[in-house]
């Protein structure tokens, strides 16, 4: 009998999670290939609903520990399978790759993004930042087996015919081939874009005036849905939101919700959230835990206006979230109505951890915005026409228990939530067991019993089945590497044992070792009294380098240059057009200048005529 939406709700509370489980479970020894299992009658397959959250961290959700209200991803928490030492890729597009293909990323031919891509890699094999010939998608492997594959939101994985994603198994789709965009009308957010591309079944979209876009991506979704009678065939669903990434935007009356929330500033909630994820069990109790560091800003340094709208800053962060959250529930609730809720595969995850960007004090800024409809201040921040961002000091502290942020291989960029629930999952499940974002298209290709067509590239991930069902506590053995890179920002994992390396200007560019099982906040570098250890694993990465074909960064290479650098390049065609309609204006004003200049002098001449 299905049981409707408040009722599964009934009951929920953190300590209800707390019980779960202890904190995550020592690794076994054992590998675990993925397993096999027969082929369902296309009926009774489960529907898969893949919702990936743009910047999310770690503990953003409420059954993570959040400060936002997001009860019907924390209802999914509580029916399904809580992953909580699940790692993906710093960069949204490297993990939107590796998510949709169970590919890594540089095999999958999206090794980072174009905004920071320097020249001397654009013509290396993997950087070409579309989805490469032969790499195969979930949509791609289910539709072959049946379902019918659907798509709404950012997409970011390569322009033109043949790379969005009409091209790789998507029926239907409206998509957004951008790094992001504003969330209440379709137009760019950074100078890097020109307009806000929407395209819908490979073609570009007619977008409407005014909308939110949490609430169009699910309308949207509902309505391909809707194509189909109720049961008649299984559908795959990737709901890829734009919320929590620049420009950080929401209702006002949902943002009003959070008013003095966040008034005692960064340092007070890296500090509550540090002590939730041990009572919540994310982290050991005793695990050392860190503060804001050094160079963070004080929060009682900042003057009251300055407090005033960093803290309405993350009330409009709170209330994205919990907009997206209740279009979560729309969907959840259509899905019942139609009899399909049961028998329906949820995903829940984020693409990397939180963004730390401020794109309001960029150079150029200041001109950009008001050219393009955009303001920085309290009054009306994250309503339309508001450009909001929260910061680095906030994206530290929303990172916590974890060092870092977005973009950066430590784990506040890696560490990030998952959550599985429905047919096949068992309700209440909490999992410790270290997996990546490359296993995530394995498991659902698994759960749905379909044959994975072998006729596409050899995915790098492995089915987390095993771990799901209770076969086995971990899915690789302790002494199996695995390996991530983003421009230059590398880690790789062997067990609980990790090195990571950070890139200038943030890092200097140094490996470091650290045990997660004690050091989950990578407190204590390891390297110096395990020197043969960071050996042993660096020999690993190199062959994880040399694998996956990485491309060598320029001398003196950071990530700030060169998206200026290709930002000027993108805009060069609008610089030129908007600096011709300057000069055209600037010669009109003063061709009108001269004209009344002229003709005051010759009324001036006809009065002194007509009274001499």
């Amino acid at each position: 009998m299905r049981c409707a939406i408040g009722c599964r709700l009934a009951g929920f509370s953190l300590a209800g999670l707390i019980a779960l489980s202890p904190a995550p479970a020592a690794l076994s020894q054992t590998a675990v290939a993925p397993s096999a299992i027969p082929q369902a009658p296309a009926a009774r397959r489960p529907n898969i609903v893949l919702i990936l959250v743009d910047d999310a961290a770690l503990m953003d959700f409420g059954a993570f520990g959040g400060e936002a209200r997001t009860p019907h991803i924390d209802q999914l928490a509580r029916s399904g399978a809580m992953f909580t030492n699940y790692h993906t890729s710093p960069l949204c597009s490297p993990s939107r790759a590796m998510l949709l293909t169970g590919v890594d990323n540089h095999r999958a031919g999206v090794a980072t993004i174009e905004e920071i891509l320097p020249p001397s890699q654009k013509d290396k094999r993997g950087y070409g930042l579309k989805i490469e010939p032969g790499v195969l998608t979930i949509a791609d492997r289910l539709k072959a087996e049946g379902y019918r594959t659907l798509m709404a939101g950012k997409w970011h994985l390569g322009h033109g015919e043949g790379a969005l994603p009409n091209s790789h198994g998507f029926d239907r789709s409206l998509a957004l081939d951008a790094s992001g965009a504003d969330n209440w009308a379709p137009k760019p957010y950074m100078p890097y874009y020109t307009e806000a591309p929407w395209f819908e079944d490979g073609k570009p979209a007619t977008m409407p005036k005014r909308f939110y876009s949490s609430d169009l991506l699910v309308d949207r979704l509902r309505t391909y849905i809707d194509e189909k009678p109720a049961g008649a065939q299984p559908f795959f669903a990737y709901l890829a939101f734009q919320a929590v990434h620049i420009p950080v935007q929401a209702p006002k009356a949902v943002s009003d919700r959070y008013k003095g929330r966040f008034d005692a500033g960064w340092a007070a909630m890296r500090a509550a959230r540090n002590a939730r994820a041990k009572s919540l069990g994310l982290i050991p109790p005793d695990a050392p835990t860190t503060g804001m560091p050094q160079d963070a800003r004080a929060w009682e340094a900042l003057t009251p206006e300055e407090r005033a709208v960093y803290a309405r800053a993350m009330e409009v962060y709170a209330g994205m979230l919990e907009s997206m959250d209740a279009s979560i529930g729309r969907l959840m609730r259509h899905l019942e109505d139609r009899g399909e809720l049961d028998n329906t595969l949820f995903v829940v995850t984020s693409d990397n951890g939180p963004e730390f960007s401020d794109p309001v004090h960029a150079p150029g800024m200041n001109i950009w915005m008001p050219l393009n409809g955009y303001a920085w201040r309290l009054d009306g921040l994250g309503e339309p026409g508001s450009l909001n961002f929260i910061g680095r000091d906030w994206a530290l502290a929303l990172a916590a228990p974890s060092r870092l942020y977005k973009f950066y291989t430590t784990e506040g960029g890696l560490r990030v939530p998952l959550i599985l629930s429905g047919p096949g999952v068992k309700a209440g499940a909490r999992i410790g067991a270290p997996v990546f974002v490359t296993d995530v298209t394995p498991t659902l290709v698994d759960l749905a019993g379909a044959t994975g067509n072998p006729a596409g590239a050899a995915m790098d991930g492995r089915s987390l089945r095993p771990v799901l069902n209770g076969e086995a506590k971990t899915v690789r053995a302790d002494h199996e590497p695995v390996g991530i890179e983003v421009s230059g920002n590398a880690a790789l994992f062997r067990g609980s044992l990790k090195i990571t390396r950070v890139m200038p200007p943030v890092g200097d560019g140094q490996w470091r070792l650290y045990d997660l099982a004690v050091d989950p906040g990578e407190t204590r570098d390891l390297a110096r009294d395990r020197p043969e250890l960071l050996r042993e694993m660096l020999k690993d990465y190199a062959a994880y380098e040399a694998r996956v074909g990485v491309a060598k960064l320029p001398p003196g290479y950071t990530t700030q240059q060169q998206l200026m650098a290709n930002a000027l390049g993108r805009q060069k065609g609008s610089i030129a057009v908007m600096a011709g309609g300057a000069v055209a204006l600037l010669l009109v004003g003063l061709g009108v200048l001269l004209w009344r200049r002229r003709r005051a002098r010759r009324l001036a001449a006809a009065s002194m005529c007509c009274t001499a």
